[in-house]
């Protein structure tokens, strides 16, 4: 089974990852909002949680996909074997400005096409590990709000190939790392092949061949072997991580030996990087990724 993961090639896209990966902490450790950018050399942890820093979008104090026009809008399709694909649209905002002590980051998207249209969901995290993150969804049949338990490491989400563990709820304390190498990064980005007559308003701009712009790339190769459950659906993964942005552009899964999943990341080119060197904060000159 191959999934594939594209983020695309603008900020717009990139927002669906901060939508997939809305964070869902318990009392665990995890990298702290002002991970500093990495110097010297970099041990297989290090590396993934600059990946995990990155992935949850720490970097930004807020963020409102507005910003990018009112006609931009992240795009979400699903597509089950033999059939037509199906696609949900959304709106979404993220803050991390909260200097209470008490909440870390909250994240609100709401659906705006799709089964799903005029649903909204509301994701709260605390600076407090001991305390689970509050998760909240407005019923627009019903017009109310409710709230709901943290959903299964291996449940699906949202009816695709992805688990909440990919999206969500996996750490980098729930698996063991090992840095098996560098090398240069040798394949193009998967995509989902949408023949023309299938296409609509939102997906008639995607990808129409495989992206290939971080073929070549440096990357490190890093083993992460599942310890915090047992029997699980993989034994381990072997993640392809971009050395200077740490943008994670592949992810295999592997059990008994057998690869059963494929995760491509298309991170938009130079664009990441392009990101990482813009303004630094005043007075931390170790952060390059917050503005």
């Amino acid at each position: 089974m191959r999934d594939f993961y594209n983020k695309g090639r603008m900020l717009k896209s990139v927002l669906l990852a901060a939508t997939l990966t809305a964070t869902a902490f318990q009392a665990e450790a995890r990298p702290e909002r002002d991970l500093p950018y990495p110097t010297g050399k970099s041990t297989a942890e290090n590396i993934m949680d600059q990946v995990f820093y990155l992935n949850h979008f720490y970097g930004f104090k807020n963020y409102n996909i507005e910003n990018l026009g009112a006609k931009s809008v992240t795009v979400i399709v699903n597509r089950t074997k033999g059939n037509r694909p199906k696609t949900n649209t959304l709106t979404r905002s993220l803050n991390n400005n909260y200097n209470d002590g008490k909440i870390r980051q909250r994240d609100i998207a709401f659906f705006s096409s799709g089964k799903l249209k005029a649903t909204g969901f509301l994701i709260t995290d605390y600076e407090d590990n001991s305390k689970s993150q509050s998760y909240m969804i407005y019923l627009p049949a019903l017009r109310k709000i409710r709230r709901f338990a943290e959903p299964a490491h291996d449940d699906d989400w949202g009816g695709t190939v992805w688990t909440f563990g990919d999206v969500t709820l996996r750490k980098p304390e729930h698996e063991t790392h090992e840095l098996l190498g560098e090398e240069s990064f040798g394949h193009c980005s998967g995509f989902m092949e949408i023949p023309k007559n299938q296409r609509n308003r939102y997906t008639r701009n995607l990808p129409t061949e495989q992206p290939c712009d971080h073929k070549g790339k440096a990357v490190y190769k890093v083993k992460s072997t599942m310890k915090k459950f047992k029997d699980w659906w993989y034994d381990y993964r072997v993640s392809y991580i971009d050395k200077k942005t740490f943008g994670d552009y592949r992810t295999e899964y592997f059990k008994d030996g057998k690869m059963v999943k494929i995760i491509d990341r298309d991170w938009g080119g130079d664009h990441l990087e392009r990101i990482m060197t813009r303004v630094r904060r005043s007075g931390n000159p170790g952060m390059v990724r917050t503005w």
